[in-house]
């Protein structure tokens, strides 16, 4: 009896589970099911300034940026793994500890049969650099042929295939691919003379060469570089084909195109005078009122770097400067301006100071509240500089044509409409100068740049002698933007 109720129960038992197997409910989760699952996607990555860097705001960086999104496109929290080179990022992704890599990876043709690469986000160039006054080749096959030169570039990208491909039987001596380097130490060392040249994608130049303004570009190699996320090959492909879904979201709905504006904006063109003037008077004049900037920052919750940056744009950060249309002092405040902000000397550093941060941080909180940041900061800094009724016209016409007026990026290319008759005679506030604004935001945002780097160079880089709860707290802390993860994981 016993026996019949076992064989009744197993097949009973073998009924259910292939009515379940009929209707899929023992089917093994998919790759995007189980991070949706687990609430978290994971991705490696590494710091520099294109990638992912330490703000008072909490993380940024464009591939940071890209990832988050995605991560919400998907419902889940980001968590990262930070790696200290590409080479790094690959073995992190080989060995299964996180979902995909995103660090400003080219497309790596060595790489393809281990690795699946997205629909490029990005498109660079790669420059041959080389240190201002001395002897550089103008084509590849000159480089190639000065084998007695030293030229160091990072493993694991385009640089080294390009190395590999103009010496095919061998490198030479000098010629050196280093599995350790990061683009900002080649760039350094080119700069201090360590060595004659290496290879860089542009964007990687591009936010570095005003840190280091003697560097120049020998030339350009044909064909750009693809920017790309990075997937283990093999097995499920489904968070490949959503990453895929989401970037062509991305690029279709100006998602992409805002986060590039946001961290590539304002560098548009290279000044070398300005950026040696700049870095002299960061010695020479800054210190004289570093601790004004700091005290008013932290008064009237503005970085205290983006006072500065203000003061320079403004002054050069002389007290006793005074514009072609009267306004004096290191902000330069009207007369009108001190006079409502109560100010009874606006060439005294101090009240230039705090009351330029009291102006600037009025503005920004007289904005609509659903203007996001940085966007936010960006139009308070026009307003500072051509008035809050001439951006408000500005932003009509900017939502008049169809585009975003809470988005510096769109009032940006409306603003120059104020000067031309046919536009401003519409306005409620009139004709204005529009450029200036835009050029006033952009200097400002790259002297912002410039000042994060000199004053907080650790963001970029992993500190050796740092303890592993230090490392891991380096970009761990809730931004209130994202849900980071309370672990972070950082490569020994």
């Amino acid at each position: 009896m016993a026996h019949h109720v076992l064989r009744i129960l197993v097949a009973v038992l073998a009924l259910l589970l292939g009515g379940l197997a009929l209707t899929g409910q023992l089917r093994e989760h998919t790759l995007v099911e189980q991070v949706r699952a687990d609430g978290a996607l994971v991705v490696v990555t590494r710091l520099g300034p294109t990638t992912l860097y330490e703000t008072s705001e909490g993380p940024a960086g464009m591939d940071y940026d890209l990832a988050r999104s995605f991560a919400r496109s998907l419902g889940v929290e980001l968590r990262l793994i930070i790696a200290e080179s590409k080479t790094q990022m690959y073995r992190v992704l080989a060995a299964r500890r996180a979902h995909l890599a995103a660090g400003a990876l080219t497309l790596a043709d060595e790489r393809r049969e281990h690795f699946r690469f997205s629909t490029p986000y990005a498109e660079v160039d790669q420059h041959l650099i080389y240190r201002r006054g001395e002897p550089y080749p103008e084509t590849p096959e000159a480089f190639a042929q000065a084998t007695d030169t030293t030229v160091r570039v990072a493993a694991s990208s385009q640089s080294a295939d390009r190395l590999r491909a103009l010496a095919p039987d061998g490198l030479p001596a000098g010629w050196e691919i280093s599995t350790d380097a990061n683009t900002r130490e080649l760039l350094y060392e080119v700069w201090t003379q360590a060595i004659d040249f290496t290879i860089v994608d542009s964007n990687e130049l591009a936010v570095n060469q005003s840190y280091y303004p003697e560097l120049r570009v020998a030339f350009t190699f044909e064909q750009p570089q693809q920017l790309a996320w990075a997937f283990r090959r093999g097995g499920d492909d489904s968070l490949y084909h959503a990453a895929e879904r989401f970037l062509a979201g991305a690029r279709d709905d100006g998602t992409l195109a805002e986060i590039r504006e946001r961290y590539y904006g304002h560098l548009r063109g290279f000044d070398y005078v300005g950026a040696r003037t700049f870095l002299r008077h960061v010695t020479e004049r800054l210190p004289r009122f570093r601790e004004l900037f700091v005290r008013a920052g932290e008064e009237y919750q503005v970085d205290w770097r983006l006072l500065a940056a203000m003061g320079y744009q403004e002054s050069h950060w002389d007290p006793d400067a005074v514009s072609p249309t009267g306004v004096r002092g290191l902000m330069m405040l009207t007369r009108r301006t001190a006079a409502e902000l109560g100010l009874d000397n606006r060439i005294a550093p101090e009240q230039s100071i705090m009351g330029g941060a009291r102006y600037f941080s009025s503005l920004r909180q007289r904005l609509p509240d659903d203007i996001d940041e940085p966007d936010r900061t960006w139009l308070a800094l026009a307003a500072y500089n051509v008035g809050m009724g001439h951006l408000e016209d500005a932003r009509a016409i900017t939502e008049g044509q169809g585009h975003d007026p809470d988005s510096w990026a769109d009032v940006r290319e409306h603003l120059p409409l104020l000067a031309q008759q046919d536009w401003h005679e519409h306005t409620e506030y009139g004709q204005a100068r529009g450029e200036e604004p835009v050029r006033y935001v952009r200097g400002i945002r790259g002297y912002y740049t410039l000042l994060t780097r000199i004053t907080d160079p650790g963001r970029f880089r992993l500190d050796p002698d740092a303890s592993p709860d230090d490392r891991r707290s380096l970009v761990a802390r809730d931004t209130g933007l994202v849900r980071l993860p309370r672990v972070l994981e950082v490569m020994q």
